[in-house]
């Protein structure tokens, strides 16, 4: 079985939109794998984040 990996992009970096994203793939039996914030110069808050997922390949 090959992994599969999906990313969500987050544009809103929120408590409730991370937990949302979170709870929302998790519950279709995606596997949390990690965030990835991306960063505005002028500021310490993300500008976006990225969440990423992982699942085994069933259909190989």
């Amino acid at each position: 079985m090959a992994m599969r990996y999906k990313v969500i992009e987050v544009p809103t970096v929120t408590d409730e939109a991370l937990e949302d994203v979170l709870n929302e793939w998790t519950a279709a039996g995606w596997v949390f794998d990690g965030i990835q914030f991306a960063m505005r110069e002028a500021s310490k808050r993300p500008a976006m984040a990225f969440v990423v997922f992982t699942r085994q390949d069933e259909s190989e």
